[in-house]
């Protein structure tokens, strides 16, 4: 028996209406996600929040477009902020107006053009710009559509001192003038980069270098976002610093910035960061990295950074519940009173209550990842053991283990993420369907959570021969299996991954 109980199709995980996750238990589950086909897609009752508009902002947007008369017969998108409403605007051209009410904020277009639909969606899905499924809820009770807010756990002080409290702690120098809260991690990861975009540019400099895979908006930003397609360079050997010291010599004093993620996703490999920083700083490149995958609780990136950028709803928000970002400028970098006006004048804060609910789980992080790297550490020893398994990536894997240590604050600090291939060509459906763990997006909770990552993250790429040539030059497996391991027992983690890897 188990000790996974099963997880329908389309639950939340956890078994909240904020969930972040929902249960995608087989292959064919995840196909018709990503096809939108209707009966998968209606079985699903909410989803990660900047890919599926939450429930109770659908609701409340169908109470505007039915008591709101200037909405008959168009499509309303309801944002985090009037900022970001006016910057969709700004984005999406002529056939939309500004949608301003209640203190909410948003943009409407006519329902028929699906083309506009598709293009708000990918951009507030980008950069962060949905409406927080708690500002709706409490929109909804105020309009009498809902009886009351869900009951949760919530800090009871100034809960914005006490996040940054705990941040100061895990990013030491810094003082809460460097220190901004977002609403998201991509929100995070936008504002970081327009503050760096936006100062660099005035110098003259819009090249950008991402440096190995990253995480798929993180791309989408520095595709989208940069000035000219030749601005954007993608490195793809994270280790490789001559042919990386190469690109800067032939881009010279157009190059902006350079962002890494510290460990990659889904390859979770390090970079030297401290040979990264000395060559940035050589040639008056910022450097912006994000150590999401293993959280800032555990490595001290810093001091190698002009700017921090990360996600709390990882290891932070430890119930997965809650949307999160922040954004830490570097005291000691030289242009530091200019990003700090930067990143505040970009970035979108985090609603009240997501505060709140995250200033209550974020003192219970050092906990959560004590049992998190304990049990880590025994699931990847028995996966690379294990004769059906074929590569396993972990942040203490050799290729770049030293890279690692040299920043973790404890030898142990290896966060929960782990990606492996299975041997067997085609093993990857019956080994899903067949295991027994909660499977959905988003990882860094006190729930395990796996998912066929390209699936999910590129499965325009997976599904095409040009996507497939893509993945294949970056050493990306199609079927590479993306694992986050919670704080439940290893044992019962390790039987499970054993009954379905047969």
């Amino acid at each position: 028996m188990s000790a996974f109980p099963h997880l329908p199709l389309g639950q939340r995980i956890p078994a909240s209406v904020h969930a972040v996750s929902c249960s995608l238990p087989t292959m064919r589950s995840v196909r018709g996600y990503e096809e939108k086909d209707p009966a998968i897609v209606s079985q699903l009752s909410s989803g990660y929040p900047r890919f599926v508009v939450h429930p109770f902002s659908r609701q409340l947007i169908a109470h505007y477009t039915a008591t709101v008369p200037a909405l008959a017969g168009r499509t309303l998108w309801l944002t985090s902020s009037e900022k970001m409403a006016r910057a969709l605007a700004d984005q999406l051209g002529t056939a939309v107006q500004l949608f301003a009410r209640d203190g909410l904020h948003g943009v409407s277009h006519p329902a028929a053009d699906t083309d506009t639909a598709g293009r708000a969606k990918v951009y507030l899905q980008n950069i962060g710009g949905f409406l927080s499924s708690r500002e709706a809820e409490t929109h909804l009770v105020r309009l009498g559509l809902l009886s009351a807010p869900v009951a949760e756990e919530t800090f009871a002080g100034d809960a914005g001192s006490e996040v940054r409290r705990h941040l100061r702690r895990a990013l030491p120098g810094t003082t809460d003038t460097d220190l901004f809260l977002a609403n998201s991690g991509m929100n995070a990861i936008w504002a970081a980069f327009r503050a760096a975009a936006d100062l660099q540019a005035s110098r003259g400099r819009t090249v950008w270098l991402q440096l190995g895979w990253l995480y798929l908006d993180t791309i989408a930003i520095l595709k989208k976002f940069t000035a000219a397609p030749i601005d954007y360079v993608y490195l793809r050997n994270v280790f490789d610093l001559a042919s990386i010291e190469r690109i800067f010599l032939a881009h010279g004093s157009r190059i902006a910035g350079l962002v890494a993620e510290v460990p990659t996703n889904p390859l979770i490999q390090t970079p030297d960061l401290p040979a990264l920083a000395a060559l940035c700083r050589r040639h008056g490149v910022l450097l912006l990295v994000d150590p999401t995958i293993a959280s800032a609780f555990n490595l001290d990136v810093l001091p190698h950074a002009d700017i921090v950028m990360s996600s709390l709803t990882k290891y932070a928000a430890s119930e997965g519940d809650i949307l999160s970002g922040f954004v830490a400028v570097n005291p000691a970098a030289p242009d530091a009173a200019a990003l700090r006006r930067g990143v505040a004048a970009a970035i979108d804060p985090l609603y009240s209550r997501d505060l709140a609910c995250l200033a209550a789980q974020i003192n219970r992080t050092d906990k959560v990842l004590a049992q998190i790297h304990a049990n880590t550490a025994q699931v990847a020893a028995f996966l690379e053991k294990h004769p059906a398994v074929g590569e396993v990536y972990w942040a203490l894997s050799p290729a770049s283990r030293e890279n690692y240590l040299r920043l973790a604050r404890t030898p142990d600090a290896a966060g929960g993420m782990i990606t492996f291939t299975l041997k067997k060509l085609g093993a990857l459906e019956n080994f899903y369907d067949r295991l027994r763990l909660p499977k959905g997006p988003s990882f860094g909770m006190t729930t395990t959570l796996i998912c066929p990552f390209m699936y999910l993250a590129h499965y325009d790429l997976v599904t095409t021969p040009a996507g497939l040539a893509e993945l294949a030059a970056s050493n990306l497996d199609p079927d590479l299996l993306r694992l986050c391991v919670g704080t439940e027992s290893a044992a019962d983690i390790i039987a499970a991954l054993a009954e379905a890897l047969g």
